[in-house]
């Protein structure tokens, strides 16, 4: 069936960002007197909502979410890049493309800017405060897709976390996972995507889904 709309995440497919929450995440957790390292913290938290995480973790002492975001912030203006091999994937894609991140506008919005591709999705950025539920429910693919005027089954989601692909699969789309980043293959494998390591053959690999 011919593909009509590629959703990309953002963070962790687009921008390499996860590294960076989870280290930052981290060493946040270990001040509460968490015992967790940044391979349980990528396992438990990346690609969740704002609102799972918070419910994990709990009350917090007066300060610790503001120290968090600003040291998050801080680590993300010096050092987010884009993923290795996106950008040329997206100079060869013809198909019109969307981003449906867990994430908050204005976080995406800086991502995006941040690393030159805010032009790339003017006008087609999705975020979870814009439905109701966030992944892993299908409801933010299922909106992105309804907006850009495309059937859930022409659509393909590149993903790169158990929350995005189960969200995927649940929306009744194709998933391709990419496999080169900081979720464990084992966590993605079974859960109903392709998974790729190179970026930069995405559209041969949509193209082949045609």
């Amino acid at each position: 069936m011919a593909v009509e709309l590629v959703i990309f995440d953002c963070d962790g497919t687009l921008v390499d960002s996860e590294p960076i929450s989870v280290r930052v995440g981290t060493a946040a957790l270990r001040r509460l007197g968490w015992t967790i390292d940044e391979a349980e913290y990528a396992e438990r938290f990346v690609g969740c909502t704002n609102d799972y995480w918070l419910e994990q973790i709990g009350r917090t002492p007066p300060g610790w979410r503001e120290q968090l975001n600003a040291d998050y912030v801080a680590a993300v203006k010096a050092e987010l890049r884009t993923i290795a091999g996106i950008e040329e994937a997206l100079e060869r894609l013809t198909i019109p493309c969307c981003v449906a991140s867990n994430g908050r506008h204005a976080t995406i919005r800086r991502s995006l800017e941040l690393t030159g591709l805010a032009d790339r999705f003017d006008g087609a950025v999705f975020s979870v405060e814009d439905v109701t539920r966030g992944k892993p429910a299908p409801d933010l693919f299922l909106h992105a897709a309804a907006v850009m005027g495309a059937e859930p089954e022409r659509c393909v989601v590149v993903e790169d976390s158990p929350f995005g692909v189960t969200a995927a699969v649940s929306a009744g789309m194709r998933c391709l996972a990419f496999a080169g980043g900081v979720t464990p293959v084992s966590r993605l494998e079974g859960l109903g995507a392709t998974l790729f390591h190179d970026p930069a053959k995405l559209p041969d690999l949509i193209a082949a889904l045609d």
